[in-house]
C-alpha cells in the first residue's frame, strides 16, 4: 500500500479549538446585607415620615407648631447614615478605598451643584448621581446622594431648614439608580436610554418631594391651593398638585432635560471610569497587609 493511500484512509484531523479570551469581570456594586437592607428602610420610614406626616396628622394637629423640627430631623437623619455606612461596611468589607471614592463623588457633586446655581433647573449635580448609584449600587448610593448635597449645601451656603428633606430626597434619587434592572449584563445604548428615563422621571419626583416639605407651611389664606388642615387627603392632593404645577413645573423640567442630554453625551465616558475605578479597587476584596 503506497503512502497516497494510506494518508487518503486517514480520518481527517479534528481543528483545535481556539482558546477563548477570559470574560471581562464586571464592576460589582457594594452588596447589601440584612443589617444595611434594615438601615436603609428605618432612614426611608423616616423620611416619608417627615415629608408626609402633615397629610395624615388630622384635622385637630397644629402644623405650624412642628415647622422647626427640621434640626431634629437632621440629627435623626446622620444617626441613620451612620448606621447605613456601618452596616455596609460590616457586611460588605469596604474599606479605606471606598470610603474614598465616596469623599471623591461628593466632592465633585457639590462642586457641580453652584454651576447655574438651580436657575432654570440647570443643576448637572443630577446625572453624576443616576450613573454613580447605576454603577455603586443602592446602599453606597444612598449615603453618596445625602453626603452630596450636605457638602454642597455647606459650599453654597444654602444651610436651613430644607437641608435634611434635601439629603432625604438626593439620597432617593441616587439609591434609586442602583436598584435599576441589569446591573450586570445591560451595557451600551440600552442602558443609557434607561438611566436617562429614569433621571427624567426621578428629577420630577425629587421637585415634587421637596415641594411636600416647604408646602404645608403655606398660609391657607393666602391662596386656594395652599394646605389646608382641616381638609381631607384628596382635596390637599389636589392643592398640592396644583402648587406643583403653578411653581416648580419649569424647574423640574429644566432639570430632568439637562440630566437627559448628560446622561447620553457624558454617560457612556464616565460610565465606564466608574466602572473601571471600582474593578481596581476591588471594594469586595479583603484588605491584606505584607508584614514587615
Amino acid at each position: 500500500m503506497s503512502a497516497a493511500d494510506a494518508s487518503a484512509r486517514r480520518p481527517p484531523s479534528q481543528p483545535q479549538p481556539r482558546p477563548q479570551p477570559e470574560p471581562q469581570r464586571q464592576a460589582r456594586a457594594v452588596r447589601l446585607g440584612p443589617r444595611s437592607v434594615a438601615a436603609l428602610a428605618l432612614v426611608s420610614a423616616t423620611g416619608a415620615a417627615g415629608f408626609g406626616w402633615p397629610l395624615f396628622a388630622g384635622t385637630g394637629s397644629q402644623v405650624s407648631a412642628h415647622a422647626q423640627d427640621a434640626p431634629w430631623l437632621f440629627a435623626g437623619l446622620l444617626v441613620l447614615l451612620v448606621a447605613v455606612v456601618a452596616a455596609t461596611i460590616s457586611e460588605s468589607g469596604l474599606g479605606p478605598k471606598a470610603v474614598a471614592m465616596l469623599g471623591v463623588l461628593a466632592a465633585t457633586g457639590a462642586a457641580l451643584r453652584p454651576i447655574g446655581a438651580g436657575t432654570a433647573g440647570i443643576e448637572p449635580m443630577f446625572f453624576l448621581m443616576v450613573l454613580s448609584g447605576r454603577v455603586l449600587g443602592p446602599g453606597f448610593g444612598y449615603v453618596l446622594g445625602s453626603v452630596t448635597m450636605f457638602a454642597s449645601a455647606l459650599l453654597t451656603g444654602g444651610v436651613g431648614p430644607w437641608m435634611p428633606f434635601q439629603m432625604l430626597a438626593m439620597g432617593w434619587f441616587t439609591m434609586g439608580a442602583g436598584l435599576l434592572p441589569g446591573p450586570d449584563r445591560l451595557r451600551g445604548r440600552g442602558e443609557l436610554l434607561m438611566l436617562a428615563g429614569y433621571g427624567f422621571l426621578a428629577a420630577f419626583a425629587y421637585g415634587t418631594v421637596m415641594n411636600l416639605a416647604g408646602w404645608p407651611f403655606m398660609d391657607a389664606l393666602a391662596s386656594n391651593i395652599a394646605f389646608d388642615p382641616h381638609a381631607a387627603v384628596p382635596a390637599n392632593l389636589a392643592r398640592f398638585l396644583a402648587y406643583c404645577l403653578a411653581t416648580s413645573l419649569g424647574w423640574d423640567l429644566g432639570r430632568a432635560v439637562v440630566t437627559v442630554v448628560l446622561t447620553l453625551t457624558i454617560g457612556p465616558t464616565l460610565l465606564k471610569a466608574l466602572r473601571r475605578a471600582t474593578r481596581r479597587a476591588a471594594f469586595e476584596s479583603p484588605v491584606t497587609f505584607d508584614p514587615g
